[in-house]
């Protein structure tokens, strides 16, 4: 069965031209980031979708440079339920234009934020695997899915090895080590991630997305999505 890291989507500009949104990769995300931060401070919805169009600016860096120079271009170039679709894929702010709750509070709910994630740990444990030069082009090359998706393999490659030069010494390694208690605080990381935040349960329907969703063999954004009740 076919799988994938992540969820993308077809956006077209209003001249007709069509960019593929994907996550965006570290460097912008952080960028992006920045600027969502500034939600948090807006009176109404006028104002908060003025931070999101400028988010959306910053997005376009990755995507369409070409129009990433001002709000301007952004304005002149989409419509706001293209903005939606943008942040949705991009970063993961899911805004309902249906929805009754404010923009400033949809966005917010629906926001990763790296307060409880060890960024510069994950990107060092992958950095050694010596594919990139520095940490910039790194953070050029990978969106957080990616990121954690090398993470993965890379952390149970290393652990087969371990466990098989173990067995050779007659050594279980699961029950010397006690993996089952890391594995799962690794899982439940990973379920924060995917979720945008929205569980650290790894056993939470939320948490079935990107590479957990391959392990399951579905997930949100793969043949299960979900409403959120509350709103």
């Amino acid at each position: 069965m076919a799988t994938t890291i992540y969820n993308s989507q077809i956006i077209y500009l209003f001249d007709g031209t069509e960019l593929e949104i994907i996550p965006l990769k570290i460097k912008y995300l952080r960028e992006f980031m920045l600027e969502f931060n500034n939600i948090k401070n807006t009176k109404n919805d006028d104002e908060a979708i003025s931070v999101l169009v400028e988010c959306v600016r910053i997005c376009m860096k990755q995507y369409y440079p070409k129009i990433s120079v001002s709000v301007k271009d952004i304005e002149d170039n989409v419509n706001m339920p293209t903005i939606y679709k943008i942040l949705d894929i991009s970063a993961g702010i899911r805004i309902n234009k249906k929805s009754q709750e404010p923009v400033k509070d949809q966005a917010i709910d629906s926001s990763q934020t790296w307060e409880t994630l060890d960024l510069a740990k994950l990107e060092s444990e992958v950095f050694l695997l010596g594919i990139w030069k520095d940490y910039q082009e790194l953070e050029t090359s990978l969106s957080m899915p990616e990121l954690m998706a090398t993470l993965e393999i890379s952390r149970e490659l290393d652990y087969t090895e371990k466990k098989f030069l173990a067995a050779i010494q007659g050594v279980d390694l699961d029950k010397e080590s006690g993996s089952s208690k890391g594995q799962k605080e690794w899982e439940d990381m990973k379920a924060r991630v995917f979720s945008k935040g929205k569980t650290s349960d790894s056993n939470d329907v939320l948490a079935l997305q990107g590479v957990n969703a391959q392990k399951a063999g579905f997930g949100i954004g793969m043949g299960l999505d979900y409403e959120d009740l509350t709103k």
